[in-house]
């Protein structure tokens, strides 16, 4: 099974606190990190980004990013809601609730928007919360609709807000 590179807690706290400084190529690269792009992808990223041959190994040894198992991402893919399934509020634990939406605007912002949604995923990062990330729903639609259509955006809009009743 393909490994990915996922942000550690360490990595997710730096894109929201800005300890440690980064330079603007490495921390791009950091923004870029999902756990769903493989090493071939984020490397043609860090080229067009003119961030050092040896950034992913740089984010490791600052113990921002290591990588996991694509098993573990297929075991959350299995166990997420599924389009229509709503996210029951009260047997779920709000840090759930974030990961679960992080997730579901992570993985749609990648998919039908790609790096022209680099900007609204830098936005996505800042969220500490799930209120948050809910706050942001009606950018990431207007994103979808610039990308795909109306419609789409729409009914994308209406199934993420029914996840998180």
């Amino acid at each position: 099974m393909q490994t990915m590179w996922c942000k550690t807690e360490a990595g997710r706290n730096e894109i929201q606190q800005r300890t440690r400084k980064l330079p603007a190529a490495l921390r791009s690269i950091l923004l870029l990190v999902d756990g769903q792009r493989n090493d071939d992808e984020l490397r043609t990223m860090m080229s067009g980004l003119h961030a050092p041959d040896d950034a992913l190994q740089q984010l490791e040894a600052e113990g921002l990013i290591e990588r996991r198992s694509g098993a573990a991402w297929v075991l959350a893919a299995v166990s997420a809601p599924k389009a229509g399934e709503a996210l029951q509020a009260s047997t779920k634990t709000p840090a759930d609730r974030y990961n679960l939406l992080y997730a579901r605007i992570t993985d749609d912002i990648r998919s039908h928007i790609g790096l022209k949604g680099y900007f609204l995923q830098l936005k996505v990062e800042r969220c500490a919360d799930a209120d948050e990330l809910v706050a942001l729903l009606p950018d990431v639609a207007t994103a979808l609709t610039k990308a795909r259509d109306h419609t789409f955006a729409t009914r994308w809009l209406e199934d993420v807000r029914a996840s998180v009743v």
